[in-house]
């Protein structure tokens, strides 16, 4: 793991830890999810739109197994779900924004059902500039929402009303591969999805997108 992401992410673990150092935690989060947020957009200065479509380790075990354009579809379509959906209670960014049409997705899914050929085949599909636009309403709409928590929101479980608010939505798939996310997110606090979804679940992700990039660019 890239250290640099690595203390950052430690440290704005054990500030949120804390009443008297919680209002510095998130700014630590949002000094991480910035410099992860640089990478994000070097890749569309650095990349041809085919490269985003690359899939040079499909074959492989781990988050390296997808390509680029999957990888951030799939890391912002879980942070609307769980910062709206789950922590705040309203409507998704994609939704409310017709993403949905705007990016040509043919799924409105995290995209932890897809496998292989159908992560490139998903890839080449979407429009590519609109994607971008919405993982940027995506990150200012969780740091408006983490913005307005307080410390003692942190210890808030998910409710049985909003879990089943996202089953209905149908944004995760019900096959195994996916279904699972549902108890995964709902079991944890406020706490537990910062720490997951907003922050480590970025780094594992972007890290896989430079390990395919350096194979594509090798």
């Amino acid at each position: 793991m890239n250290k640099e992401w690595s203390e950052l992410n430690k440290l704005m673990q054990t500030q949120i830890k804390k009443k008297d150092t919680y209002d510095s935690g998130i700014g630590t989060l949002f000094s991480l999810r910035d410099n992860l947020w640089d990478m994000i957009i070097s890749f569309k200065d650095e990349l041809s739109r085919e490269e985003f479509n690359a899939i040079p380790y499909i074959n492989a075990e781990g988050y390296h197994s997808k390509t680029i354009a999957y990888s951030l579809w799939h890391i912002f379509r879980i942070e609307d779900i769980v910062a709206h959906t789950l922590i705040k209670g309203d409507e998704q960014v994609f939704f409310r924004e017709g993403y949905q049409k705007r990016i040509n997705s043919p799924i409105i899914t995290t995209g932890n059902e897809l496998i292989k050929q159908e992560i490139a085949d998903f890839s080449e599909q979407l429009n590519m500039d609109e994607l971008y636009t919405y993982l940027s309403d995506v990150k200012q709409g969780t740091e408006s929402i983490l913005r307005d928590l307080s410390y003692d929101d942190l210890r808030r479980k998910v409710s049985i009303e909003r879990k089943e608010q996202l089953e209905s939505l149908s944004v995760v798939c019900n096959e195994e591969s996916a279904i699972w996310l549902i108890d995964y997110w709902c079991n944890k606090d406020v706490r537990g999805l910062i720490q997951m979804p907003f922050s480590r679940h970025w780094i594992m992700h972007i890290e896989a997108c430079l390990r395919i990039k350096k194979k594509i660019h090798s």
